[in-house]
């Protein structure tokens, strides 16, 4: 029977898991055709299977099935199997992309073989180079000219003599051989072992070892760069370990890129005795690695645990192939789970570099998992990857190290030597050898915090796990709330010498990058203890290079890069408080501080140490880390100020107004927000009124801190406007330029339900209209505030504020929506009136509440949100999106940030919302976002499941919200589908040219870049006349020439004349354009200042129309094939922008050549 052969192909648990069934009730003859698929043989018959089946003449007669058979019950396999996925995976979608995804890093056969067949002509092509004569190790002429020793020999003079040997043994070893290697960079290890004979006694000393070696692989570079068979040869160091050159091959022509085989030469086993690299060892003499000729008498020489290390791994490579071997026997889970480990450290680019996370120890962490019975062979990849990100998330290895010695040897050293001579521990199966030697403890914190943060997600119903684990890449400039760069690491060896590091120099073969920076990490993580939750630096990494350039120095690592990760309650305190004066630890904060550290009195009595920095604006204060980073590297690491590029807040400029401001607008929202409560706890507070005020909302941005440019209180100087006496209001002037914008701060006052209240609409009209009368009456009355009613709202100025109050009813939407059949029946509908005011009276309230309160959790929230408008804007696209779309998609970052966590700087909230409009998939997938929690597991199933239902239906934009879950009201209307386009081809762009900004500090950075639009796509271009734009001072870049604006900043004064409110003629103008030709063209402006309209005419109204009267609008008649046609007159339509902004427009620019009639 079928099913009884498939249980003997190995069992549930001996091999690869196969693919999930879509439920358990899938009908029996599926099993049928695929009897025993556990062994290899039922693997090769299943594909002829396969093969025969795209033949439909060959198919096999489907199998005929006894009803018992059909249905049997499910296999103990396939349960456990479902089990699993229930358990697991959260779904079985889990499961199936997990799968995906490793059909697509797994080495492919068909590539495996030609790899193979380049392996073998490798091996001949070794053993056929021919020796050399012997000469002192110093003496190098027998190497060609074209090929350079692949070491730096510094100091060069060092005794011992080499020749060459053809190898002794030639071994493929690492993840090629276990099945763990990953695409796109497939790496293949080969170790070359070197022959005892070309070794002296005594070579473990002053890098002899490393020379020799360095020595054996130019020899074979220069034989093997002369073989048609390689594209190329260069060199490379080891994870970019100076000490340890390796011979990177590649095959010919197009193959170049399948694989590239990386030589290692190692030495002949049992060459040297291990205990000669104890970690508290000594091998480099102090005299040589200083030139003295003579040794110090008496001075003791320190140990080099590294350099020990470093030539202990090459005696270790092979029984280290054959440690990983035995544990991956019978345990294909290993294979998956290494490489879905390795796929997440790529994405969190930690595996590349020296001290990374490498595919290798990630390898030998699992073995280490499976020998203390943590992980069991039977696992699947999942599991293994969930169990190694548990361990890695609970262990500190920086605090206790952890050992693969099974059987301990009382000569072996033990692990608190290790832990002595390495900040991170983790020895290898000998017990001689650490794994993790290179890495900092901030590198290892990284990793640990990483999988802390995977497990949650993992454990989040509500989140895509595997999007954010395993496909989403997390770069420094995202991943941080701040990043900073060290331009010149050549300045590190200033640092070595002020922080008397010559032992951990000789111990690093001269390396200061790597000498240093555990100490400038540490430094800096004392320095930001109670801000920073993670301090980590980039690996340092190396280019390879070809065999006839010199190897990189030290410094060609380039720039070295530090991230910050604020708690964000404590990053911006502007004081660090210390120990008491009269304690013992006062000296120590003294010390490390410097003069910045001075004694004062605290409320409570104390007198401590503390050091306060100087910051006024909410601004200064999120850059107080910047000033304790500079302050703590010149003081104890000689590091100049010049040398540090803190790329904290530079695109903060574009959201500040003027030279001379300090901040970026925080505080002057702070003070709009408190002028509004004042005004609402006076309108609650309102004597006379027929009705209560029950609620007051704002629904203006600036109440929610997402104004980009907050108002600023004004008053008006009254000789720069003309007066209309009798209504103690003013007029702007025709002589001078256009006043200031003063934005109207809306408000909505509900008012009490009562059977007063009309059931008419337009009596209820009238009634409000009445209520905006008294309102403006009572104020003035009792509050002495300047007022000016309308029939739909009432303006008062307030602390030098427009408000704009709205009474609302809360049964006006449901009147509005009433309509009679024509047989006399009543019934709701909505309509465009109905819908207009819900939005207004209760989803913009909702949305400026909800968001008020993510900004009390998260204090960036504002400022990235004016960012990305100010961004949105600055590409003249603000009229084809609404604000309230771009403040919900940055609130999605924040409520919804995996794989990162919530942004603590408004750049980092800006650079991830260019990246989520770029990358998110609008076509399959619906936005939610969660505001207050208010949408539990199941409602998001529901809304995927309806959006994927209605697709067609819906707006090309989804945003989902928990009042919102079906309409998308706020992109219903716009943006269109090909505004989103353009939105997220600009996004993709600016992301690009920003990070790559950001991350090259020896260039000058100009970031307004991205906020400067491409106007080459437009056809006509409006210039205006800077003298008539209100909010010209709001451009991106700052106006050579301003215009009085007929305002003085001032919030005091209280009798004073109505100012202009709302008045922006560019917007009025571009109203007119819009009635007037919107079948002809689109029109497109920066609201903040902008001094261009740019035109882009509609393809369609190009094409010749029909001559009829309702077509002449714009159009000329011509002829076309003997017929009259009209078609767009853009000479007159061009003349009627000019005649319709006269004044405001300064030329029209016509881009003819773009498009004709």
């Amino acid at each position: 029977m079928a099913v009884r052969r498939r249980r003997q192909g190995g069992g549930c648990w001996g091999r690869r898991p196969e693919r999930p069934r879509c439920g358990t009730g899938a009908p029996r003859s599926i099993r049928a055709v695929f009897p025993s698929q556990g062994s290899p043989e039922a693997a090769e018959q299943s594909q002829e299977r396969r093969g025969k089946r795209a033949a439909p003449a060959e198919a096999p007669p489907p199998a005929k099935l006894s009803r018992a058979e059909l249905y049997k019950p499910p296999t103990n396999e396939e349960l456990n199997r479902l089990k699993e996925t229930e358990d697991l995976f959260h779904s079985s979608l889990l499961r199936l992309q997990i799968e995906e995804l490793l059909k697509e890093v797994t080495l492919k056969d068909t590539k495996k073989k030609k790899i193979d067949a380049f392996l073998h002509e490798i091996n001949s092509l070794l053993s056929a180079i021919p020796e050399t004569p012997e000469t002192e190790l110093t003496d190098q002429a027998w190497l060609p000219k074209d090929v350079k020793v692949p070491f730096l020999q510094v100091p060069f003079s060092v005794k011992g003599r080499f020749h060459f040997m053809p190898p002794a043994e030639l071994k493929v070893v690492g993840s090629y051989l276990l099945g763990t290697c990953i695409r796109p960079e497939i790496n293949v290890d080969m170790a070359v072992t070197m022959p005892r004979e070309i070794f002296q006694d005594k070579d473990n000393l002053n890098q002899r070892y490393h020379r020799k070696r360095a020595l054996y692989l130019a020899h074979i570079a220069q034989h093997l760069s002369k073989q048609q068979l390689f594209g190329s040869v260069k060199f490379a160091y080891m994870n970019s370990n100076h000490l340890k050159p390796i011979l990177l091959l590649r095959p010919q022509g197009k193959d170049e890129k399948m694989v590239t085989v990386r030589l290692h030469a190692c030495p002949a086993p049992g060459l040297f005795k291990p205990s000669r690299f104890y970690p508290s060892k000594n091998n480099i003499r102090t005299a040589w690695f200083v030139e003295q000729s003579t040794p110090k008498e008496g001075a003791l020489e320190p140990p080099t645990p590294h350099y020990n290390n470093s030539i202990l791994c090459d005696t270790m490579l092979l029984s280290h192939l054959q440690f990983l071997s035995n544990a991956a026997t019978d345990f294909p889970g290993m294979k998956d789970g290494v490489a879905l480990l390795k796929v997440w450290l790529n994405q969190r680019q930690l595996s590349k570099g020296l001290g990374c996370f490498s595919g290798f120890l990630v390898s030998m962490l699992v073995a280490y998992l499976l020998m203390k019975r943590k992980i069991v062979k039977m696992m699947s990849g999942y599991q293994v990857l969930r169990s190694t990100l548990q361990f890695l998330a609970t262990t500190d290895l920086s605090v206790t190290g952890i050992s693969l010695v099974k059987d301990v040897d009382p000569s072996l050293p033990v692990l608190d030597d290790f832990q002595q001579a390495f900040e991170v521990v983790f020895v290898d199966p000998s017990g001689l050898v650490n794994l993790c030697a290179d890495m900092t403890a901030s590198k290892y914190h990284q990793v640990q915090f990483e999988a802390r943060y995977s497990m949650e997600i993992l454990d989040d119903r509500m989140v895509d796990g595997f999007q954010a684990l395993l496909m989403t890449a997390k770069p420094m400039l995202r991943a941080f709330d701040h990043v900073f760069h060290l331009k010149h690491v050549s300045k590190l060896q200033g640092t070595c010498k002020k922080m008397q590091l010559l032992n951990e120099l000789m111990d690093r073969g001269g390396n200061y990058v790597a000498a240093a920076l555990p100490f400038i990490v540490s430094l800096l993580v004392r320095g930001l203890s109670g801000r920073a939750l993670l301090v980590v630096h980039s690996l340092p990494q190396t280019p390879e290079w070809p065999i006839d350039a010199e190897p990189p120095k030290h410094k060609d690592v380039g720039p070295l890069t530090f991230g910050l990760l604020f708690y964000p309650d404590f990053a911006a305190s502007v004081l660090e408080k210390g120990p008491q004066a009269d304690h013992p630890e006062a000296l120590d904060f003294r010390t490390f501080w410097g003069e910045k550290s001075e004694l004062r009195r605290f409320q409570d009595g104390s007198i401590c140490e503390a050091v306060v920095w100087e910051a006024n604006t909410a601004y200064q204060k999120r850059l107080i880390p910047e000033q304790i980073v500079r302050h703590l590297l010149k003081l104890h690491a000689d590091i100049p100020e010049s040398s540090i590029c803190y790329m904290g807040a530079l695109l903060e400029s574009v959201i500040r107004t003027g030279k001379e401001a300090s901040g970026t607008g925080e505080e002057a929202m702070v003070s709009v927000v408190r002028a509004y409560d004042d005004l609402s706890r006076k309108l609650w507070h309102l004597k006379e009124l027929p009705l209560m005020v029950t609620s007051v909302q704002g629904v203006h941005p600036a109440l929610r801190y997402t104004d980009v440019f907050p108002p600023i209180p004004m008053k008006p100087i009254y000789s720069f406007h003309a007066r209309i006496k009798t209504k103690q209001m003013l007029l702007p002037s025709e002589e001078k330029p256009c006043p200031a914008y003063i934005a109207p701060l809306k408000m909505i006052c509900h008012m009490e339900g009562s059977g007063q209240w009309p059931q008419g609409k337009d009596a209820i009209k009238r009634i409000k209209a009445a209520f905006h009368l008294q309102l403006a009456e009572l104020l003035q009355q009792q509050h002495q505030l300047v007022c000016r009613p309308a029939v739909t709202h009432t303006d008062v100025c307030k602390d030098g504020y427009v408000f704009r109050l709205q009474v609302a009813y809360h049964r006006e939407p449901l009147i509005l929506k009433e309509v009679v059949t024509p047989e006399g029946m009543l019934k709701y509908q909505d309509t465009e009136e109905s819908r207009q005011l819900e939005v207004e009276i209760q989803h913009k309230p909702y949305i400026t509440s909800s968001l008020h309160g993510l900004q009390q959790q998260h204090p960036v929230f504002g400022s990235a949100c004016r960012l990305a408008k100010r961004w949105v804007s600055a590409h003249l696209l603000s009229d084809n999106i609404s604000e309230e779309c771009v403040d919900l998609l940055v609130a999605f970052l924040f409520l919804h940030p995996a794989p990162f966590t919530p942004p603590s700087s408004p750049q980092v909230g800006f650079l991830r919302f260019l990246d989520l409009l770029a990358t998110f998939d609008w076509k399959n997938s619906p936005l939610i976002v969660n505001l207050n929690a208010g949408l539990t597991d199941a409602d998001c199933t529901e809304i995927k499941s309806k959006f994927a239902a209605a697709r067609s239906r819906l707006p090309v934009m989804f945003i989902a919200t928990p009042k919102d879950q079906w309409s998308s009201m706020w992109t219903q209307e716009r943006p269109s589908a090909q505004i989103l386009q353009r939105l997220t081809v600009l996004a993709s762009e600016s992301l690009r040219a920003l990070e790559e900004q950001l991350m090259d500090p020896l260039k000058t950075q100009d970031v307004k870049m991205v906020f400067r639009p491409p106007l080459d796509f437009y056809d006509v271009l409006i210039h205006l006349n800077p003298k008539q734009i209100p909010r010209h001072l709001e451009s991106v870049d700052q106006p050579v020439k301003s215009f009085s604006r007929g305002v003085v900043k001032n919030s005091s004064a209280e009798k004073i004349l109505f100012p202009v409110v709302d008045y922006d003629p560019v917007q009025c103008y571009l109203q007119e354009l819009r009635d007037a030709f919107s079948d002809l063209a689109l029109f497109f402006y920066d609201k903040h200042g902008g001094e261009v309209i740019a035109v882009l005419w509609k393809p369609l109204s190009f094409q010749p129309q029909p001559f009829k009267a309702s077509n002449v609008k714009g159009r000329m008649v011509t002829t076309l094939n003997d017929k009259l046609v009209c078609v767009p007159n853009v000479e007159a339509i061009l003349e009627d922008f000019e005649v319709l902004g006269e004044g405001l427009v300064k030329r029209v620019e016509a881009r003819t050549e773009k498009w004709t009639i």
